[in-house]
């Protein structure tokens, strides 16, 4: 699983699910990834340049003599190899003694690239080609870094356990709108084709750069007050608001199991239990029980709550019955693509601007973490200045990386 940051300082993108809005949500471009910060701090010195050092006569693909048995990792690592294993392999750098090969570097790049090329059927070859050199870069430097934190990670002999993986996992998990279970997480991600098993070893791998950055004091930063007013009072148009309603919603799908099935039969049945559990809010029934027993939507065991959303966020026919009803009123039974909704609004939002006191905690929170990546991104550049990093001579890469955040920005 890869993942690019925007570097601009104002615009921390990490690993976040995408938001289904259970049914309703128009589909989302990006991939349905996790959010866990000190990874996403990790991956975000990317953009950072490396300086490499010049080898002392020598062939710049040999490394060391003397430092490879001492830095060359367990043969289950597969970001680095010996001497014979990359024999048929050229190597693009290697970071104290470590080879870093063309085929590992490589393997990421057309992972990545084939996210993107999924998500258009207009990419220009010239075009292409020059977006696949940043992504290159990127992953290049990725690959460095990993390697120099590794290090660090084994001399210090941090060990994450599983139950460790499984809390952050779960943590991170409850923080999403609507919160979800682990294992209905588990199941929306292998659903996509992910690899759940691979998640967790990114979580692994992030909660032990956690431990090294945390150890460095890159956590222990403060933000004032006066810092939080200063930001709210120069950026008003970020806390403006559109108009929103909060809603929830029971979803009824036509069963599509048996392939047998006359579709507008099945329609016909989810129509009419549609409309059966209808009547019984109208005379009373509990709405979230409701949800939580009938719905096909991952927010029922929620009691089908959809939290905030604007006008666009969901499909037309969805969207205009919500914003027609007051909160505590209930629709009729709507139809959509995705099957037939119940639809209660529960809260509504004129347009406006958030009050400072609505957003002061989420500002500290995210000027916080904008000082620990400064910090997490200055002990990096430590690491690299004191690491011997060696670039065969046609190896070495383009230092440009500003095209690379544009495309990012419109391909995300």
């Amino acid at each position: 699983m890869i993942i690019i940051l925007n570097l601009r300082k104002d615009k921390i993108m990490g690993i976040h699910p995408e938001e289904c809005k259970h049914g309703a949500m128009k589909a989302k471009r990006h991939n349905f990834l996790l959010f866990i910060f000190y990874f996403s701090l990790f991956l975000a010195v990317c953009g950072l340049s490396c300086k490499p050092k010049t080898p002392a006569q020598s062939d710049a693909n040999t490394p060391k003599s003397d430092t490879v048995a001492e830095t060359t990792p367990d043969t289950t690592d597969t970001t680095a190899k010996t001497a014979v294993e990359t024999a048929v392999d050229s190597v693009v750098v290697t970071v104290n003694g470590v080879f870093i090969t063309e085929s590992k570097l490589e393997a990421l790049v057309e992972e990545q690239f084939a996210k993107i090329a999924a998500k258009t059927t207009q990419l220009p070859p010239e075009f292409a080609k020059q977006y696949k050199q940043q992504i290159r870069t990127q992953m290049l430097e990725k690959l460095i870094v990993e390697q120099l934190l590794d290090e660090k990670v084994k001399e210090a002999g941090i060990v994450i356990t599983e139950e460790e993986v499984m809390a952050s996992l779960k943590e991170q998990i409850s923080k999403q709108q609507p919160s979800l279970t682990l294992e209905a997480f588990q199941a929306m991600y292998e659903a996509r084709g992910q690899n759940f098993d691979e998640l967790k070893q990114q979580f692994r791998k992030s909660l032990g750069y956690q431990k090294i950055v945390m150890a460095q004091g890159a956590g222990e930063v403060t933000v004032t007050e006066e810092e939080v007013e200063k930001y709210y009072s120069e950026n008003q148009q970020k806390f403006e608001l559109p108009e929103q309603v909060r809603a929830s919603h029971i979803l009824i799908k036509p069963d599509a199991s048996d392939p047998n099935t006359d579709p507008n039969e099945a329609k016909a049945i989810a129509r009419s239990k549609a409309q059966d559990l209808l009547e019984q809010i109208k005379a009373g029934a509990d709405f979230a029980e409701l949800a939580k027993a009938h719905s096909g939507c991952p927010s029922g065991p929620n009691g089908g709550d959809l939290s905030f959303f604007g006008r666009g966020a969901m499909v037309p026919p969805f969207e205009k019955a919500a914003f027609e009803l007051e909160p505590g009123q209930v629709s009729d039974v709507v139809e959509t693509k995705f099957g037939y909704h119940i639809i209660k609004v529960t809260d509504h939002k004129e347009a406006g601007v958030s009050p400072f006191e609505e957003v002061k905690t989420r500002l500290i929170n995210e000027l916080t973490q904008r000082k620990q990546l400064e910090a997490f991104q200055n002990y990096v550049q430590s690491l690299k200045n004191e690491a011997d990093i060696v670039y065969p001579i046609d190896k070495k890469p383009k230092s440009d990386t500003s095209i690379f955040s544009d495309l990012e920005s419109q391909y995300n």
